[in-house]
């Protein structure tokens, strides 16, 4: 078992001709820890992992593994493994071939590595299937079979890029447990790019949201899903409604926004914005669907609105209502499935209630593209 090393990213940038493809970024990965970078494709997520592998050089900056400048240091010296989308298994090769290729390529005895591909077998709990070619194997096995693969290596750093995109829902889901289980065992650091946000937030310790080359927030999952940094932080992680209006005015860490439907909404400031809104600014609150509650109509409480119903779906575990919103755009409100038949009625008028500590206002910018 090995103690993951640290990663630390120094002002790094990457440019293609005029492209800045990353841009100014900073990241320190502790030793040991599961770290996402997600983001939308093309936002240069991939490019960052292909700089920490030395498949590319940053324009400028440092990359630092266990503290060692990797200046100069190709993709085959770096103490770090690479599994791509297409995990580039060998068709031909028995399964315990393929995991213990690297050995191979070092001259290690047939014996020596059969013995070692069983131990990483037992470990990715795929026992006695040594002697399967990889067309024999799910899409889940081939997945475990890359990554002894690639731990065979004795990588200080397991690099992972979308490695799970290709599977079904399903399968997905319980390879992101699976996954999260095997890194724990092995404990070493594994750096894994995803522009699914399910998948950074039930594994990682820490999470990196990049947008256009620029890293927006980097903090827990649970974190960054109730603590965004950005509007497109908080409308890309997860579903959020947002409210734009102005700041009416500011008391300690909450703020009144006067909004351009639902009126005056009392919201706490986004602690990475606190000082950075004033009175008169434009703004963007943002209410998770599943915060908004029911209740009767109230007397203009801040904390309240009310909306239309235009209309409702039925997801099996919960109910969707949407609502009439604020200028324009629907307000989305998610109620658990408690065995009724139905929430709402087209056009009956709703009272919205929410907690101003589940509710988030920032200075107005870029939301994630629908």
């Amino acid at each position: 078992m090995s103690s993951g090393v640290a990663v630390n990213l120094e002002d790094i940038w990457i440019r293609f001709g005029d492209f800045v493809a990353v841009r100014d970024a900073n990241v320190n990965i502790n030793g040991g820890d599961f770290f996402s970078f997600l983001g939308p494709s093309g936002c240069g997520k991939t490019t960052i992992l292909r700089a920490v592998s030395g498949f590319l050089d940053p324009s400028e900056g440092r990359v630092l593994i266990g503290g060692k400048d990797m200046a100069g240091i190709g993709p085959n010296k770096r103490p770090t493994a690479l599994i791509f989308q297409n995990l580039a298994l060998f068709p031909l090769m028995k399964v315990w071939e393929n995991i213990s290729f690297s050995m191979e390529v070092a001259g290690i005895g047939a014996k020596e590595r059969r013995k070692r591909a069983d131990e990483l077998l037992d470990m990715i709990a795929l026992e006695g299937q040594g002697d399967k070619l990889p067309s024999e194997l799910s899409g889940g096995q081939k997945q475990r079979v890359a990554i002894a693969r690639a731990l065979c290596a004795n990588p200080d750093v397991l690099l992972l890029d979308e490695p799970l995109s290709a599977l079904d829902l399903k399968l997905r889901q319980h390879m992101r447990t699976e996954l999260r289980e095997i890194q724990k065992r092995v404990g070493i650091t594994f750096i894994y790019i995803t522009h699914d946000q399910g998948e950074a937030l039930t594994m990682s310790d820490n999470v990196a949201v990049m947008k256009a080359g620029v890293i927006d927030q980097i903090d827990s999952g649970h974190n960054i899903y109730d603590h965004p940094a950005t509007p497109f932080v908080a409308s890309f992680v997860g579903e959020n409604n947002v409210f734009r209006g102005k700041i009416k005015s500011i008391n300690g860490n909450e703020a009144i926004v006067s909004t351009n439907r639902s009126g005056d909404l009392l919201s706490r400031i986004a602690p990475a914005q606190l000082g950075n809104l004033n009175v008169g600014d434009d703004a963007m609150m943002f209410i998770r669907p599943e915060v908004l509650k029911l209740g009767p109509a109230e007397e203009s409480s801040k904390s309240t609105i009310s909306a239309d119903v235009m209309n409702e779906e039925f997801e099996g575990n919960t109910f969707s209502v949407f609502l009439e919103g604020d200028g324009g755009k629907s307000i989305k409100m998610s109620v658990p499935n408690a065995g009724q038949d139905h929430i709402s009625s087209r056009g009956e008028n709703l009272s919205l209630h929410y907690d101003p500590s589940n509710a988030v206002v920032m200075p107005a910018g870029e939301l994630a593209s629908e």
